[in-house]
């Protein structure tokens, strides 16, 4: 495209889901169902460890500030999402769409550092339960929340910055659900390859890296339960690391699927499906994963079911 007949693009158009009115509409639903059900079932945990003294340990520290990070990770998409099914124009304007680029990379890497944590916590406390206490201080583990935070903010700062000093001109229309590294360089009229590269190499190391040590980790938690005598303990933790790394599984697949094989020649409506099981899913899934099926965890959240039907 000639630079000189071009001009500067100040919005972008998000097409979304293809479909009908109807379709929308259905489709707004049932996204619109799961996020009030995800930002219900987080907030309540929060409020769960926060108000119950017995959960000030650093296993519901960390699940408390996961559900936080949760809240946080699905609303820099999942609202937009919502709003791009009822609009006509599916406009995102230019900072909008870079800050939500910023948000949800990095808090999706901080996830994946809060799954490396919990995963190192679970590891400690079944494979070394006597030093536990004396290493997993409550201080300990919110200096290790605060890394993750700070490394979560500062890694995918330089690409934003860079990405949205690309030029934009004229074509403005991204065959997509959220503003993402691939359709914003296919728009650009001066792609800069670097760029790319620097984002795919760092998010493949973050996404790899993370991925083998919570595999490695729970590797080891389950030698160690093997050797727990009881059958009925056995299957308890068989059943909760079972579900853990279901989780982790499917989060971390759909991540590599699309950021670690950027050039992997899937379909525009097949790179929207896929981003959904890391950008709702999880989210969603992880209070009932994490939670729910932690016996203390029920007893304070009937607590606080009860103090809110007051």
């Amino acid at each position: 495209m000639n630079k000189s007949g071009a001009h500067t693009v100040t919005e972008f158009v998000l097409l979304g889901f293809s479909g009908s009115w109807e379709t929308q509409i259905s489709l707004f639903s049932l996204f619109f169902m799961v996020y009030i059900l995800t930002m219900v079932g987080n907030a309540v945990i929060m409020c769960a460890v926060r108000w119950d003294q017995r959960l000030h340990t650093p296993m519901y520290i960390l699940l408390g500030n996961f559900a936080f990070l949760e809240i946080g990770y699905v609303n820099s998409t999942v609202p937009s999402m919502l709003e791009n099914f009822l609009s006509e124009t599916k406009t995102i304007s230019f900072a909008g769409c870079f800050l939500q680029f910023y948000f949800f990379s990095t808090l999706g890497t901080v996830e994946i550092y809060f799954l490396c944590i919990m995963a190192y916590d679970r590891y400690l406390a079944i494979c070394h339960p006597l030093h536990y206490p004396v290493i997993m201080t409550n201080k300990h583990c919110c200096t290790l929340m605060c890394v993750c935070w700070v490394l979560g903010f500062l890694s995918y700062f330089p690409s934003t910055i860079q990405l949205s000093q690309l030029t934009f001109c004229g074509l403005n229309i991204i065959d997509h659900i959220i503003c993402d590294m691939d359709p914003l360089m296919a728009i650009s009229c001066a792609p800069d390859p670097t760029i790319e590269i620097v984002f795919y190499v760092l998010s493949s190391l973050i996404i790899i890296l993370g991925m083998l040590y919570i595999l490695g980790s729970y590797m080891l938690l389950l030698r160690a339960v093997l050797k727990v005598p009881s059958a009925a303990g056995r299957r308890k933790a068989f059943s909760t690391c079972g579900s853990h790394l279901a989780v982790v599984c499917l989060f971390f697949g759909s991540l590599m699927i699309m950021y670690v094989s950027p050039t992997s020649e899937n379909s525009g409506e097949a790179q929207k499906i896929i981003s959904l099981f890391y950008l709702v899913v999880p989210p969603f899934l992880n209070p009932l994963i994490y939670s729910l099926r932690n016996k203390e965890m029920k007893t304070a959240l009937r607590k606080v079911m009860g103090i809110a039907s007051e």
